[in-house]
């Protein structure tokens, strides 16, 4: 309970809501269900503090002007339905949010958006932008052209990047459930809701199922998955009912409602936030004990020496995924040498460097400023 308290003290959240809580099947945005969540943003706002809404629907809207009776298969028409809907969407937003004296901005995401850094910085100046004039930024992914994002459609782990983009103190995720739960509560009555995480372990890993049920995309599992980006880069997250009245206000303001996702306790920068989560790796380095022991435990560079196996084709400056022999990834990291380098310099001493390609490079595989321990 004291872990939660601290939520009073969150100057900056990003909350996300599903289509199942702002639509209706076969009728588009419900208009009730908007407004009371723009009147709880509201109130956070007039709190003095900054609030991002991540939001799906566009699709759906779509669907009911096009009056299309099932969700588009193709990518085509899918992007189609979301052209349609985002707008019809955007405006019934803008409407309920007018009523309390706040504006709204649309700004849409790709992952490209997210994995160039240039573009991330360009995202993140927008959206700090438009918090310092007071506006609330809707953000949802481009479905309109990005293809990958609508095979996805998970707006839960957009979120959490969403949150690293605006350096944010809290990520909230509404949804038609209140919380985790030890099983799906909609089947088992037995079930009982999980109130507090303070690491995302095996055993909770476990609790996770798929509770995808009519136009909700996600499940509970991408919900996991953005918890975990969330509290690695030390950002509470909380799961809860978005049909519970004045949900936001009431957590603020203290109250225990959802499942609460403690945050680590040390907040990674910025650019290792980027590093760590908005990059998919494009290569896979293996090292020895010795050297994941120097980089887990000592704070120290990745040198050539410490290098066992280099997996997939990549450049140098790419991010690649850090794994000892016989285990699972613990860290990325920007990498100084490209894949076909990294394979003559398996164990070589940092001195030999020149020698063995020929020509002078860095000391480093990865320099500890670029790197990213899991």
């Amino acid at each position: 309970m004291g872990a939660r308290r601290t939520l009073t003290r969150t100057r900056r959240l990003v909350v996300k809501v599903g289509s199942g809580l702002i639509t209706v099947p076969g009728q588009g945005p419900d208009g009730r269900r908007i407004a009371a969540l723009a009147a709880d943003i509201a109130s956070v706002v007039a709190g003095r503090r900054e609030v991002a809404l991540v939001t799906s629907g566009a699709i759906v809207t779509g669907m009911a002007r096009l009056g299309l009776p099932a969700r588009p298969r193709s990518i085509p028409e899918k992007q189609a339905a979301a052209a349609v809907g985002q707008s019809a969407l955007m405006w019934h937003y803008e409407h309920a949010f007018k009523k309390h004296g706040l504006h709204v901005g649309q700004v849409l995401l790709t992952d490209q958006d997210i994995s160039d850094r240039s573009r991330y910085l360009n995202a993140r100046n927008t959206l700090l932008t438009l918090l310092s004039f007071g506006v609330v930024p809707i953000v949802n992914e481009n479905d309109t052209v990005a293809v990958d994002e609508i095979k996805l459609g998970d707006n839960d782990n957009l979120a959490a990047l969403v949150a690293h983009l605006i350096d944010a103190d809290l990520l909230v995720l509404l949804t038609d459930v209140d919380g985790l739960y030890t099983a799906d509560p909609r089947r088992d009555p037995t079930a009982r809701r999980v109130e507090t995480v303070e690491a995302i372990t095996e055993d909770i890993q476990r609790l996770v199922y798929d509770g995808t049920a009519g136009v909700s995309v996600g499940g509970m599992s991408t919900k996991l998955e953005a918890a975990q980006k969330a509290v690695a880069s030390g950002i509470a997250m909380v799961i809860a009912s978005g049909r519970e009245p004045g949900v936001l206000g009431r957590l603020l303001g203290g109250e225990a409602l959802g499942t609460y996702f403690q945050p680590r306790g040390d907040r990674l920068a910025a650019r290792k936030r980027w590093i760590a989560f908005a990059v998919p790796p494009q290569g896979c380095l293996t090292v020895d004990a010795g050297a994941k022991k120097a980089l887990t435990e000592r704070g120290k560079s990745l040198l050539p020496s410490g290098l066992v196996g280099v997996t997939g084709e990549f450049q140098a400056g790419d991010v690649v995924s850090l794994g000892e022999v016989g285990s699972g990834e613990f860290a990325r990291g920007l990498v100084n040498y490209d894949a076909t380098e990294l394979r003559k310099l398996r164990g070589v001493k940092t001195a030999e460097i020149e020698k063995t390609l020929g020509y002078k490079g860095v000391g480093e595989v990865i320099h500890r400023d670029n790197l990213v321990v899991l």
